[in-house]
């Protein structure tokens, strides 16, 4: 049963600096089964742990998928990306995501259940709770496209990351909640922030189907470098904007053979 928050609550959530603090105490109160456990949430809240962890979900794109602590919670802006992987994807085809974390975009793709869902993150916590969230897709643990088999290659529709992209020397102007309680693998893109999506880029032909796309979420001041690394792999490129969702996604399709159709 959900516990009814004290009166003081939505005041020492304030006073720890949580903006929406009465939501907060909502969502605190429904994950508590007794005031013993919801004054043990609201410690960990207070200290700033972040508010999916503490609670063990995060509400994305319509639906409610599990946080474990020390995995990076996604961000609302993700949605976007989630949003055009889904459509990009055909039914009955093959999609991948890289860095995937705790495996928002996969879940929303694994709607369609014609689609092969396949997820990969090199830190096992991630692994873990992306297993939850996909329970009808295969879910790898390694290094980029290096945890895949190789049964995936030339065979993958859609290849989607939500990759770090925060420049190494900007990690310190994060917010406390991602710089202390989220792997620092997750945010760090290197030093311009594109490191890890140039890998990603430079990998995605040999997995990629003939039309496939990759679609990697990044900065809308990084996305003409995220569209020069997949330009210089032969990728035809289209950037999506959502102002609504402050996000950006850059797009690339692998090229069809000389002569197809």
């Amino acid at each position: 049963m959900p516990v009814s928050p004290p009166s003081d609550l939505i005041a020492t959530l304030r006073a720890a600096g949580c903006v929406f603090a009465e939501e907060e105490a909502r969502l605190l109160g429904a994950a508590a089964g007794s005031r013993s456990e919801l004054d043990a949430l609201v410690a960990r809240r207070v200290t700033g742990v972040p508010l999916e962890q503490v609670v063990g979900f995060v509400e994305f794109a319509g639906r409610r998928l599990a946080i474990e602590p020390g995995v990076f919670v996604p961000r609302r802006r993700t949605e976007l990306l989630a949003r055009l992987a889904a459509e990009a994807a055909p039914p009955g085809g093959t999609l991948v995501e890289l860095c995937c974390g705790a495996g928002a975009v996969a879940a929303v793709a694994a709607d369609d259940p014609t689609l092969s869902v396949h997820a990969a993150d090199i830190d096992p916590a991630a692994v873990a709770c992306a297993r939850r969230n996909l329970p009808t897709g295969q879910v790898y643990r390694g290094d980029l496209d290096a945890a895949l088999p190789a049964a995936l290659r030339g065979r993958v529709d859609v290849l989607v990351a939500n990759a770090p992209y925060v420049p190494s020397d900007e990690i310190g102007l994060l917010p406390a909640e991602a710089r202390e309680y989220e792997p620092l693998v997750a945010l760090d893109g290197g030093p311009d922030g594109l490191s890890v999506q140039r890998r990603i880029a430079a990998a995605a032909p040999r997995w990629l189907v003939p039309g496939g796309r990759l679609l990697i979420e990044t900065g809308a001041h990084q996305a003409t470098g995220t569209a020069a690394a997949m330009s210089a792999v032969g990728l035809a490129i289209s950037v999506v904007t959502d102002p609504e969702l402050a996000a950006t996604v850059v797009v690339g399709v692998q090229p069809q053979p000389a002569g197809a159709a």
